[in-house]
């Protein structure tokens, strides 16, 4: 009989330190998915971030374009050509 009860007694203390575990691991994956968000959060306004500065080196490739060599205006003025002809586009689907 004592031998069933030390194994009723070690089971149900292998039980609790299973259960404390449980409850460290639960705290732990939550803290864990937190960070997860928090760090999805940062990686999107970084992306944002790369996408504004993207678009000022473009303005101030465009900007030294004007400024500079020959060659430069020339891709300069085939980007604004471009752009004229997107802008056309835009104007022709609004007025149908």
């Amino acid at each position: 009989m004592s031998n069933v009860l030390e194994i009723i007694d070690s089971l149900q203390t292998k039980l609790e330190k299973l259960l404390s575990k449980y409850e460290l691991l639960q705290i732990e994956n939550q803290q864990l998915l937190e960070k997860s968000e928090r760090l999805a959060e940062e990686l999107t306004k970084q992306k944002e971030t790369v996408g504004a500065i993207e678009d000022k080196y473009e303005s101030l490739k465009v900007a030294n374009a004007i400024v500079g060599s020959k060659e430069d205006k020339h891709v300069t003025k085939l980007k604004i050509n471009t752009l004229i002809r997107e802008i056309d586009r835009c104007i022709i689907q609004l007025s149908e």
